[in-house]
């Protein structure tokens, strides 16, 4: 556990004609670095990523949470929602920020793994898939893997663990699905009482945990090997 994480430091990231907006946090002798996916409608500033985030960085962790659309394709999907939901266009975005992490001397040989919600989750996954083992460990939050599509689900070797609210029946079924097509190390955890967005009183401080877990020993495993 880190007792000080350095201020966040706002970064451009190329991805094709376009930039998009990130915070990066790198606490010292970081152990591994955290790409953040967001869910549909949101971006870097949601509260619930950043505090997750936040629990990561006390543990060590590097952060990059980064907006997937930019601001002129935010404003358009605003009215129609085609972003949003255009899982290729947020899986290249995914793969265009993992190859900027990896050029940045402060973030150079650190192991990544990704945490996606939502809509999020699926483009994690999928960019996963197409990573292979250049990606270590992937944390769903209340997502929809099953967007990712059973071949790329089948296809992803990070360990990765599901988390979802057991009053979030929909979404909770479609992560059971989703797990079954899993051929990775994989866990699925059920909070207890959360619904998808887990406002209840310590539910989102349970996903936190369990995040922080599950990079802590994936990504230290890949130190320990090293």
């Amino acid at each position: 556990m880190t007792s000080h994480v350095p201020a966040i430091r706002e970064v451009r990231i190329p991805a094709g004609a376009a930039a998009l907006c990130g915070d990066l946090c790198v606490p010292a002798a970081a152990s591994g670095l955290v790409l953040f996916a967001h869910g549909s409608g949101s971006g870097r500033h949601s509260a619930r990523n950043r505090q997750v985030a936040a629990r990561l960085q006390h543990a060590g962790i590097a952060t990059l949470l980064f907006d997937l659309l930019t601001a002129q394709e935010e404003q358009v999907d605003v009215h129609t929602r085609e972003h949003r939901f255009d899982i290729p266009l947020l899986t290249g975005r995914m793969q265009e920020a993992t190859a900027w992490a990896a050029a940045q001397p402060e973030l150079h040989g650190l192991p990544a793994g990704y945490f996606g919600a939502s809509t999020g989750s699926a483009a994690a996954l999928i960019a996963a898939a197409r990573l292979g083992h250049g990606i270590k460990a992937v944390v769903s939050r209340g997502g929809r893997p099953d967007l990712a599509g059973p071949a790329a689900l089948a296809a992803v070797l990070a360990p990765t663990l599901l988390i979802v609210g057991d009053a979030d029946q929909a979404v909770a079924e479609l992560n059971r699905e989703a797990y079954a097509r899993l051929q990775c190390e994989k866990r699925i955890a059920i909070v207890a009482g959360a619904t998808h967005l887990f406002e209840e009183p310590g539910a989102l401080e349970q996903v936190a945990e369990l995040a922080a877990d599950w990079f802590t020993v994936h990504l230290a495993q890949l130190e320990q090997s090293a």
